[in-house]
């Protein structure tokens, strides 16, 4: 795969959306202060096409805005998930199907370790010492509850453990402090939590980059829960089927996508913390109080000319912590239970349940011949999927039979309805470990990082006669066809 393609170049992306009509460019002037969060909250929630905004009141002149680069599409066209699939070099109409298997795949592929170039289009502007001032960047704020301007809502840290042998690409915010420092949270349980750590023992700051506008696969790539120890970069290049391509940076070794926007280099503070937040967070809610968070420092930035800045409005779902991160653990999670034995036909993080919970449809016909009974299901897959990174990041987990399309939300909602039993079909595991940032955990949940999690079956009962109701299964297939067939002619439009 060319570098200059959507999947490996962030600019080539930006021109593909365009091109497609899942951007829009807005020329006339817009505010970064609420107006941006405004009109890319306001694209999410009525599937819009991506907000690109050109003329900016805020920051150096030139420097642009991409917002909602993962929202979802019309679903009446028939490209829902266009956005999200130009991320990994599909076309437009993939399927979510189609892209949890891509991924799952390429989990499986050897990895393809990126390739150093002496330069590339991330290093067309060089700010060092002095020069550095993240102001001159449009950097919003995105909600009025936000304690501040958030410059990282859709890029990734870089940090590499101190022997060198793990470099960790990784998705988490940071908000603007001043001119030359932001402040993020970096959790012990992420892998930028772990080499910080390491870093910290050996009393040193941790050398950090952070790349924005990088090439999708990579971000995606970056907010997959991959195993610790695993280097992000081997994957993409297994993803699109070509090395990524990277840069050194100025100041400190570190190596990032050359095809990026815009990459902040500098450390992560072994001691240093500061207010951060509060934010509008991916479970759609924005608390009154922010947290003591890791400062970093900001020694030198490079950009392109006329840089675009990505960003994501968190919020309601569905945004890019559902459609990104929320894809990426599906994969992640679909393989773990696979490579356990269990009998799974897919897994999905359902977008309109903010990354809370996953259902997981399970194979009749081999659930059969295992002879695995509804709670010997319930345990294994609890037993194997909250020990795993990608199911510490959800909560709740449903189970279905594999009649049910779990990329639907409404055949999930008829499920969970009709199938769950209200005595014997909810399962908890209170010491089960968990991200401490799900709204419903208690305040002690939340400090240890355990508990509020579950398995509800779903699964129809043993010896259960009915059939399905539906278009589907009602009609002869010829008759079904005819009636497609027929649609515009009855008087309804296409699609």
């Amino acid at each position: 795969m060319s570098q200059n393609t959507p999947a490996l170049d962030f600019r080539a992306f930006v021109e593909r959306l365009l091109a497609d009509g899942d951007a829009v460019a807005i020329e006339q002037p817009v505010d970064p202060h609420l107006e941006v969060g405004a009109v890319t909250r306001r694209a999410y929630e009525t599937r819009a096409p991506a907000p690109l905004f050109t003329a900016l009141t805020g920051g150096a002149r030139g420097h642009r805005i991409l917002g909602a680069p993962a929202g979802l599409g019309d679903p009446r066209q028939g490209t829902a998930y266009g956005r999200l699939a130009a991320h990994f070099g599909l076309p437009r109409t993939a399927t979510p199907r189609r892209i949890v298997e891509h991924l799952v795949r390429a989990m499986h592929a050897d990895p393809v370790a990126p390739v150093e170039v002496p330069t590339g289009p991330c290093k067309q502007n060089v700010y060092t010492g002095d020069a550095v001032d993240l102001e001159r960047f449009p950097v919003p704020l995105l909600h009025q509850e936000d304690g501040g301007r958030y410059f990282g809502t859709y890029g990734f840290h870089v940090v590499r453990s101190p022997d060198g042998g793990w470099t960790s690409w990784s998705v988490a915010r940071t908000m603007l402090r001043d001119r030359n420092t932001l402040v993020g949270p970096a959790m012990p349980q992420q892998h930028i939590g772990m080499i910080h750590r390491m870093w910290r023992e050996r009393g040193e700051h941790t050398p950090w980059a952070m790349v924005l506008g990088a090439p999708p696969a990579a971000l995606a790539a970056a907010g997959m829960p991959l195993p610790a120890q695993v280097n992000e970069d081997g994957y993409v290049g297994a993803l699109t089927g070509s090395p990524v391509e990277v840069v050194r940076t100025e100041t400190n070794g570190l190596y990032v996508p050359a095809n990026s926007e815009i990459v902040l280099e500098g450390y992560l503070s072994s001691d240093e913390t500061a207010d951060e937040g509060p934010m509008g967070e991916y479970h759609g809610y924005a608390f009154p109080d922010g947290k003591r968070q890791p400062v970093f420092h900001v020694e030198a930035v490079t950009c392109r000319d006329e840089a675009i800045l990505p960003v994501c409005a968190a919020g309601l779902p569905p945004e890019e912590n559902h459609t990104v991160w929320g894809t990426m653990i599906s994969a992640v999670a679909l393989d773990v239970l696979r490579r356990a034995g269990l009998p799974v036909d897919l897994a999905w993080c359902s977008y309109e349940a903010a990354t809370c919970w996953l259902v997981v449809s399970l194979d009749r016909a081999r659930r059969t011949e295992l002879g695995l009974t509804e709670n010997e299901l319930v345990e294994s897959v609890a037993d194997v999927l909250f020990a795993s990174h990608a199911g510490w990041l959800v909560p709740k987990v449903i189970l279905v039979d594999d009649d049910i399309d779990i990329t639907d939300i409404r055949q999930v909602v008829w499920a969970m309805a009709t199938r769950s039993h209200p005595d014997t079909g909810h399962h908890p595991f209170p010491q089960a470990p968990g991200i401490p940032m799900v709204p419903y955990l208690t305040p002690g949940e939340a400090a240890a990082a355990r508990g509020g999690k579950s398995v509800t079956s779903c699964l129809l009962p043993e010896g259960f006669r009915g059939t399905t109701a539906s278009f589907r299964t009602s009609y002869p297939e010829r008759l079904q066809q005819r009636v497609m067939e027929n649609w515009t002619r009855y008087g309804y439009p296409a699609g």
